[in-house]
């Protein structure tokens, strides 16, 4: 008896109205309609305030046109001008010794061998992870313990001690990628261990460590929670200025400190991304903050 051979059967085409494209289920319209809904509820708010900071009415809800007014009278106010510049201090002695200290805490974990810097590790990624108002009640909470009157001081001792694990996640992220061949290497044509460091490990490193340090500045720069459980009553840092400001009445001079803390936050988070660039480097900004560069 012959077998006849099984021929494979097609299925038939789909059945497509002349004129219409079939549908593409890769590029969904709605998405972008959503997208565009999300974007809008985040920013529009943000918008908001930077148009009426200029508005030379006094109004909150009618624009009367563009003028200066509210800027003026903010730099004219030596309380907020006060508070601005003790936030600026604050924000940069935050600066340079959580990028000292993260630093070096990273450059430790990193060439450590030891199974102890694995449980630092994960006890790093606690500040992180644990919310703000909790770190500011107890940051509050050690320094009455103590009897250690509220003051600058304390600000900028609970900034540095939050901000601490970003430099150290974003440097430990980078020297992760970096790898440990090129000390390796120094040490074998007769550098010490320190020179090592020195002259090949933390030149490489410093993308990542001055983008640590802008991120760490705007941080600590326009946090509230932990400036105002640990702020005394005079100077006042300027988001707590501005929440006491609040309590009283909301006056059009909050839209224009609320827009120069924007443009400065904006101004250090665009010199983040574009310092690789800006050092001649060919890696992204954003790949150094997420410990993700290469060469």
């Amino acid at each position: 008896m012959s077998v006849a051979a099984e021929q494979p059967v097609e299925a038939p085409a789909a059945q497509v109205e002349p004129g219409r494209e079939p549908r593409r289920f890769d590029r969904p319209r709605v998405l972008w309609v959503v997208t565009g809904l999300v974007y809008t509820f985040l920013f529009a708010p943000i918008l908001v305030v930077i148009l009426f900071s200029f508005n030379s009415a006094k109004s909150l809800q009618t624009f009367d046109g563009v003028s200066l007014r509210w800027y003026r009278e903010f730099f004219a106010d030596e309380t907020l001008r006060t508070s601005l510049f003790t936030s600026i201090e604050i924000a940069a002695v935050t600066t340079v010794v959580a990028t000292v200290l993260g630093t070096g805490l990273a450059l430790g974990m990193t060439r450590s061998r030891s199974r102890a810097s694995q449980g630092a590790g994960l006890l790093l990624l606690i500040p992180l992870v644990t919310p703000e108002i909790v770190a500011g009640v107890s940051a509050f909470v050690l320094f009455a313990q103590l009897g250690i009157a509220l003051s600058v001081k304390t600000i900028i001792l609970a900034h540095i001690t939050f901000s601490i694990s970003y430099v150290c996640v974003v440097v430990r992220g980078r020297l992760a990628s970096l790898g440990q061949e090129l000390e390796e290497a120094a040490l074998d044509l007769g550098a010490t261990r320190l020179q090592a460091v020195r002259l090949v490990t933390l030149p490489a490193l410093w993308p990542a460590i001055l983008a640590a340090a802008m991120l760490v500045f705007v941080l600590s720069f326009d946090d509230f929670v932990l400036s105002f459980f640990t702020t005394g009553e005079e100077p006042q840092p300027l988001p707590v200025r501005i929440y006491s400001a609040l309590r009283f009445g909301i006056s059009p001079t909050i839209n224009a400190i609320g827009t120069l803390m924007l443009v400065v936050s904006a101004a250090f988070i665009a010199i983040a991304v574009l310092l690789p660039q800006l050092l001649g480097r060919r890696e992204s900004g954003v790949a150094v903050l997420t410990g993700r560069s290469t060469e």
